[in-house]
């Protein structure tokens, strides 16, 4: 992507006709089927050489909002983060090195988190500090039930 070609031409019709052509109906199905996959993971799937993480995020938000759904795409957005920054699952132990896994995706979660869940992403966050999940958590999809317990949906 360094050639910059995941930027020209008609990015939105690029994302739904790739992921048409893989038998889904929408950007949020394509991701829900690989709900621990990283945004790089189904960008390049989607296109290795024009395709972004962040426009498939975008795409996803885009879709979430439409369908009332932006707390899902949060709570699976935390699903993705996790899988990638603590692949072996919430540490037993917050040492120096494991604190920085956690609060590396802890981190990129929030960064990813549209502003109208980021105070409650932040509290999230608190709360997993606060009170750590059991030692090997690792959620699999957005309706893992401590998820749904720190995060429960909102929309109507």
């Amino acid at each position: 992507m360094s050639d910059g070609r995941a930027w020209q031409g008609n990015i939105k019709a690029r994302l739904y006709e790739r992921v048409r052509e893989r038998g889904y109906d929408s950007l949020t199905a394509f991701a829900e089927a690989r709900p621990t996959a990283s945004l790089v993971a189904l960008a390049e799937e989607l296109g290795p050489d024009d395709v972004a993480g962040v426009q498939v995020f975008s795409g996803l938000v885009a879709e979430a909002e439409r369908n009332n759904q932006v707390t899902r795409l949060v709570r699976g957005q935390l699903v993705r983060e996790l899988s990638q920054h603590l692949p072996s699952g919430w540490p037993a132990v917050l040492d120096d090195a494991t604190r920085f896994d956690v609060a590396h995706a802890l981190g990129a979660w929030i960064a990813f988190t549209p502003e109208t869940h980021k105070e409650r992403a932040r509290q999230v966050r608190a709360s997993l500090l606060a009170t750590p999940p059991p030692p090997g958590w690792r959620p699999l999809g957005p309706d893992d039930e401590l998820l749904l317990s720190l995060l429960a949906d909102e929309e109507t």
